[in-house]
């Protein structure tokens, strides 16, 4: 399987692997099944200029399969372990756990499946691996308990560029709690949220998902969407884990800034730091390989800050410091 980044030797400190829990077998937990559509950017009413830059033209697809129904219950059962460990993920979800990948193998490992990767590259359309960021990597989010009338989680788009979102309780079971998504883009949903309104519900979609174990591929970063309300107490879980795409040459899409204070800072700038090298390091060996003589002073040192700009982009908001998670309500 193609890694962009190996998964670290060794844990971070305060993590340790469960002891009681299964090994992953792609052959019982995964039961893969394409997509049956994909929408574009360009159906969400994005321009040329805007998706150029970006990792993939693909938007969102619908629910597709990706668990057996042995996979779905170990994958329920890792999550409510988990849960001793959740806690807000800044001022959008009440109840998450992330750096879950580094408590449970077998989460690790399905996250990490090169067949499931395989499939992903091919809904998005590019190569694609599991993020650099393992932070960003098995996700999990909770209905949330003190304000249960709340979303689960607001309209937003991630911090991501390219990711899922899968049921991990059976939806089937669940009073309201819908996952939706903004047939617009997220311009227009600043703009909504700007005059103290949400996306009107005709623009409003709501995937249909045939139980736990299915989930909908993102651009997660382009598309607005949300977790609903719940309209009584229930179990509610959910997974969101991200990909990067091999093309080094794409906008990075990320605001990893928004996670300062949200995630684990003995986790968080190790990661950040190695994905900002990653990132780099592509780029500048593409300069190293195709950069030809004749060129000046200025148009060298312009390609030279475009092939470190998310290392600079890193420095620039680790000095910043933490800011609000932004979202449209």
């Amino acid at each position: 399987m193609t890694l962009a980044v190996s998964f670290p030797d060794e844990l971070p400190l305060g993590y340790s692997w469960f002891a009681d829990e299964p090994s992953f077998d792609p052959s019982v937990h995964l039961q893969l099944e394409p997509p049956s559509s994909i929408t574009t950017l360009e159906e969400l009413g994005y321009s040329d200029e805007d998706i150029a830059p970006t990792a993939t033209p693909m938007a969102v697809s619908a629910p597709f399969r990706v668990l057996s129904k042995e996979g779905a219950e170990v994958l329920l059962d890792v999550a409510r372990k988990l849960r001793v460990h959740e806690r807000s993920a800044g001022n959008r979800i009440e109840n998450a756990v992330r750096g879950g990948c580094y408590r449970s193998r077998w989460l690790r490992d399905l996250c990490f499946s090169p067949d499931f990767t395989e499939l992903m590259s091919a809904i998005f359309g590019t190569p694609v691996a599991p993020h650099t960021m393992p932070v960003h990597v098995g996700h999990i989010n909770y209905e949330p308990t003190a304000n249960p009338d709340q979303p689960v989680d607001k309209w937003h788009h991630d911090t991501v560029a390219l990711d899922y979102v899968m049921m991990v309780s059976d939806p089937a079971t669940l009073p309201g709690g819908q996952f939706e998504w903004f047939h617009g883009t997220k311009h227009e949903a600043a703009e909504l949220a700007a005059n103290d309104q949400t996306p009107p519900r005709e623009r409003v979609v709501v995937p249909e998902f045939a139980g736990p174990g299915y989930a909908v591929a993102l651009h997660g970063n382009m598309v607005v969407h949300r977790g609903a309300e719940l309209t009584e107490p229930a179990e509610r879980i959910t997974m969101v884990s991200g990909y990067v795409s091999l093309d080094r040459s794409r906008d990075d899409q990320t605001r990893t800034r928004d996670l300062i204070g949200i995630d684990d800072p003995e986790v968080l700038y190790t990661e950040w730091s190695r994905h900002a090298a990653w990132r780099a390091t592509g780029r500048l060996n593409e300069l190293v390989e195709t950069l030809e003589f004749g060129i000046d002073a200025e148009a060298a040192a312009a390609k030279l800050e475009e092939a470190i700009v998310d290392v600079t982009q890193a420095i620039d908001d680790m000095r910043a410091g933490p800011r609000p998670a932004l979202h449209y309500e």
